[in-house]
């Protein structure tokens, strides 16, 4: 459905991790293997949607080649959308490399490379900004693998905070020790941005005035939700709306 409303001009739609995830899994590296390797674990996150695809090779690659054409980001002149986070200096750099904000075939290599820029500026607009845990501090999340890295606020100035209050979703098991180190963050005064990403739960709420998640776990039980954006310039919690499904 959303192909289709994109096709016919009635939506847009943003490139997420899952879509860029199955891309790198589907592509062949030029020296073997895929760019996302066909590892047990790897395998296991791409399960559904391949048996989604089952006995329908031609669909699944046609939906691989849909998903290389959505944009990374998206800005007009009243806001801004991403899939999980706006970072200045990733969004800057990915506009110096992308055209009109998309992938094009000849970086993808590039782009699965963990030692290059392009990779970390693509993990975090596409999968969130991460902070390290102090070391010998690890936390297991919701798919049981362990972690030694949270999901951060990133709009919010750490200075003061500690990891546990940091991280987007706090647990008992992330350390409450204070944040040494300094990090650039969403502006409160800049326009307002909305995104996804989180499997937030409870109901539909601002973060602050400028920032909108409107992922609340509908693929696992939660509601389907939106935003009803009218181009002011701070948010209302009573333009959410949201389904149970």
């Amino acid at each position: 459905m959303v192909k289709a409303m994109v096709d016919h001009g009635s939506a847009k739609a943003l490139m997420g991790n899952h879509e860029y995830n199955a891309i790198l899994f589907h592509t062949k590296h030029p020296n073997g293997g895929h760019l996302r390797k066909h590892s047990i674990q790897n395998i296991g996150q791409h399960y559904y949607t391949l048996m989604a695809f089952k006995n329908n090779q031609k669909e699944y690659e046609a939906y691989i080649e849909w998903f290389k054409t959505l944009p990374l980001f998206y800005e007009e002149e009243n806001f801004r959308a991403v899939h999980a986070a706006w970072d200045y200096d990733s969004i800057d750099y990915l506009k110096t490399r992308l055209g009109h904000n998309r992938l094009s075939e000849d970086l993808l290599v590039e782009a699965a490379d963990k030692t290059t820029k392009l990779y970390d500026a693509i993990e975090v607009t596409l999968k969130g900004k991460e902070m390290a845990l102090p070391e010998g501090e690890s936390f297991k999340d919701s798919d049981d693998n362990v972690r030694n890295h949270i999901r951060i606020k990133w709009w919010v100035n750490q200075i003061g905070m500690d990891y546990q209050s940091i991280a987007v979703h706090p647990s008992s098991n992330i350390p409450t020790i204070k944040i040494k180190e300094e990090a650039s963050f969403y502006d409160s005064n800049d326009k307002p941005i909305f995104f996804g990403h989180y499997w937030l739960k409870g109901e539909p709420n601002l973060y602050q005035n400028n920032i909108c998640c409107v992922d609340y776990s509908v693929a696992k039980g939660g509601k389907l939700v939106a935003y009803t954006y009218s181009g002011e310039t701070e948010l209302d919690n009573s333009k959410f709306t949201s389904v149970k499904v």
